[in-house]
């Protein structure tokens, strides 16, 4: 794009009309005749989805694959594919302090970073009429899925230095890979970072925020934007979001939207929720059409707000139901 970060969000708050940015690869994914695996596995495929959905939708900005295995991959995780199925770890690579201790930091041609890279890659070449969005994991979501969901919530009590420890070497990984995909051309990177809607407010601060912040940090600039999403969070933990800083924040479908944007800073943008399950996979097109306009609706008094989904809407979602969702803004649109 030729527009900076910065001036597009500034445009998305100033415009009248409210601009849609739905995460979604899989229907592009459905549109180009291939499976999952393939656009998880090979780039080209991944990019021919991205570009796919950006030539049939007028979203706001495209985005790439919502997959929390490529990170967790790379450290050595095991990960297990089916052909129509979001990639999922098997088990968990660490079991104590001392595996924390001798875990290396991978390189960024490990597994299948390479193929993510080069989906980014052709996706920002390839698509200049609006942002390009990356994604990555965020590091507390990385550091369940390498020592185990259940037993990284015993340990950020049990043991905090081993946990924070752990933390530092995901950060680490996660802020080199934010660089590469910055390095690619894409506008920004959407960090999924559910898993921190299990804590507290004041722990998810401290277990997640404050190594998102300093990611924010060293990567977030003019040309370069971090949205945050979490749809762990029900709205408990939104203030230390945003204590990120990130320039954008992506509400999952447990929150009520009308509660959470209070928190997020005017000049940030707040992106949801519609439910990416019972309603554009699961849902009718008149159930799409009447949810979709109900919250434009309620959410018309903030100038910052970005319809989307409430997460990546996942394979087989009917095509008829993404038609309404952009119908509904299309008519809400028409009466502003």
């Amino acid at each position: 794009m030729n527009i900076s970060m910065k001036e597009w969000i500034t445009g998305v708050i100033q415009n009248h009309k409210t601009v849609a940015v739905p995460v979604m690869t899989h229907p592009g994914i459905e549109l180009t005749g291939k499976s999952v695996r393939e656009a998880c596995c090979d780039g080209q495929t991944h990019f021919e989805a991205i570009k796919a959905l950006a030539g049939r939708y007028p979203t706001a900005a495209a985005t790439v694959i919502m997959d929390l295995t490529v990170e967790a991959e790379a450290f050595g995780a095991d990960v297990h594919f089916t052909e129509d199925a979001v990639p999922a770890v098997i088990g968990h690579l660490l079991n104590d302090a001392d595996d924390i201790k001798a875990l290396k930091v991978p390189s960024l041609k490990a597994a299948r970073v390479p193929e993510y890279l080069k989906a980014n890659l052709l996706s920002a070449r390839a698509i200049n009429d609006r942002p390009v969005l990356g994604g990555c994991i965020g590091p507390f979501s990385l550091a369940g899925r390498l020592y185990d969901m259940s037993e990284i919530m015993v340990l950020i009590y049990q043991d905090p230095d081993a946990a924070h420890t752990l933390l530092a070497k995901c950060t680490e990984f996660i802020l080199k890979y934010c660089k590469a995909l910055k390095m690619t051309g894409v506008d920004g990177v959407v960090m999924a970072e559910p898993a921190a809607g299990l804590m507290s407010d004041d722990d998810c601060k401290r277990f997640s925020s404050d190594y998102i912040r300093y990611i924010v940090g060293q990567v977030q600039d003019d040309s370069f934007s971090i949205v945050l999403h979490n749809c762990g969070n029900t709205g408990h933990c939104t203030k230390a979001m945003v204590a990120t800083g990130a320039a954008a924040y992506h509400f999952g479908n447990k929150c009520d939207m009308r509660q959470v944007i209070k928190d997020v800073p005017p000049t940030a943008l707040a992106m949801g929720n519609i439910d990416p399950v019972s309603v554009f996979k699961e849902g009718t097109p008149e159930q799409m059409y009447e949810t979709t306009t109900r919250l434009l609706q309620e959410m018309k008094e903030y100038p910052n707000f970005v319809l989307s989904s409430g997460c990546d809407t996942p394979p087989h979602t009917p095509m008829e139901n993404i038609d309404a969702f952009f119908k509904a803004l299309d008519d809400f649109d028409k009466t502003i």
